[in-house]
């Protein structure tokens, strides 16, 4: 069933979140609708504060409302330890644990062939970067367990092997 208007354009918005069927769009539109005004200015503000105010840092690709992300700046951690994600939510994942002190580089996906994602589409050429100035001496390869994240661990690591860093792939559990 099609709503009018404004209303079939927030289910439509909605549905193109990733995860979000037709259904539970419409479910939120619905819920928006019934909220309290103050509790819905509350959330355009923040989805507008969000776009202007977060970018990407400078030097890992992790979110940050700064240059550097809070990670990047932090003078405790470990520079020689890197850690190469996929998205920024794996750096939350992993910092929750508090086992590792090092530094991150999120490559913003992986290596998909099947949705024409190759090396060039991730942040891979700034990896080489950060590599070649010889201060890091341990990567971490903490892709997800999965076929692209396979491909993209094993694509790394066979690229930096010529460095003579030490490279590990991060136990996914199974």
């Amino acid at each position: 069933m099609m709503y009018e208007g404004i209303v079939q354009d927030l289910i439509d918005e909605l549905g193109r979140l990733p995860g979000v069927g037709p259904k539970s769009a419409q479910r939120i539109a619905f819920h928006i609708l019934a909220a309290d005004p103050a509790d819905v200015r509350r959330l355009s503000d923040t989805l507008r504060e969000i776009k202007e105010k977060v970018r990407f840092c400078a030097i890992c690709g992790n979110v940050a409302e700064e240059e550097q992300c809070r990670i990047c700046r932090d003078p405790r951690r470990d520079l020689s330890s890197l850690c190469v994600v996929e998205e920024p939510k794996d750096v939350v994942a992993i910092e929750k644990t508090r086992e590792f002190r090092g530094r991150y580089h999120v490559l913003g996906g992986a290596i998909s062939p099947i949705d024409g994602i190759g090396p060039d589409d991730l942040r891979i050429r700034e990896l080489f970067i950060r590599l070649s100035d010889g201060g890091i001496t341990e990567v971490i390869l903490a892709t997800d367990p999965n076929l692209e994240g396979e491909a993209t661990a094993t694509y790394l690591a066979r690229m930096i092997a010529p460095l003579g860093v030490a490279v590990s792939r991060l136990a996914s559990g199974r």
